[in-house]
């Protein structure tokens, strides 16, 4: 009965690794995207930078600039089933049938190394330009750190879902062992115990004859 319970919080905790998986993939899938806006937001700060370009092609550049920085900023609110994906907050996910856990570390987009690309940041004038593109450059080495802590949590997660899935082979027999039947044994024995019945039924059946053979010789 113990094996069977383990067994049975095993199987729970693998589908909580599995859903923490799903939730570190998501993210995943979110951050290439936000990846994709901060690579165009440098190369506009870049652009803005050329020295034939006047304050007039800035501003048009500008309006792309702000269109991407508040795509990220409205990616730092999206969830997983209720659960904040960009909150920062480190989740901790049970990995065994004692609930012991795994501190999955968190992503934060709400810092202000993205916030201030939309809130300060202009690529309006060379000067600002040149600002903004440090501020890009800081915003793509965090996500790049961002995307390869994620990375640890998939293979660290898979690792102990690996684990929860051979042990609970193990147990499954190791309580066989236990609870089967072995049916070979059981088929010789009872075999056995038929023959005997069959050999008892036999003898009873010519003791019962023998008093009335006597009877008949007497008469």
């Amino acid at each position: 009965m113990n094996l069977t319970a383990q067994m049975g919080r095993n199987t729970a905790a693998n589908d909580n690794v599995n859903n923490a998986i799903s939730f570190n993939q998501t993210q995943d899938g979110y951050l290439q995207q936000v990846a994709n806006a901060l690579n165009r937001m440098s190369e506009l700060a870049v652009q803005s930078q050329d020295v034939t370009k006047s304050d007039s092609d800035r501003s048009l550049y500008q309006q792309e600039f702000n269109t991407l920085a508040s795509y990220i900023g409205s990616v730092s609110t999206k969830d997983f089933n209720g659960v904040s994906l960009f909150s920062g907050a480190p989740l901790n996910v049970t990995i065994d049938s004692d609930a012991n856990t795994f501190a999955m570390g968190g992503v934060d987009l709400t810092g202000t190394t993205f916030t201030t690309l939309a809130q300060t940041d202009s690529i309006g004038t060379l000067d600002s330009a040149k600002t903004a593109l440090g501020d890009v450059k800081t915003a793509i080495s965090q996500l790049a750190k961002d995307r390869a802590l994620i990375g640890a949590n998939i293979e660290t997660l898979t690792a102990y879902g690996n684990q929860l899935s051979t042990l609970n082979n193990n147990l499954s027999a190791a309580n066989s062992q236990i609870t089967d039947v072995d049916v070979a044994q059981e088929s010789t024995n009872y075999a056995k115990w038929n023959i005997l019945v069959q050999t008892g039924t036999a003898m009873l059946a010519q003791a019962n004859a023998m008093p009335q053979s006597v009877l008949k010789l007497l008469s």
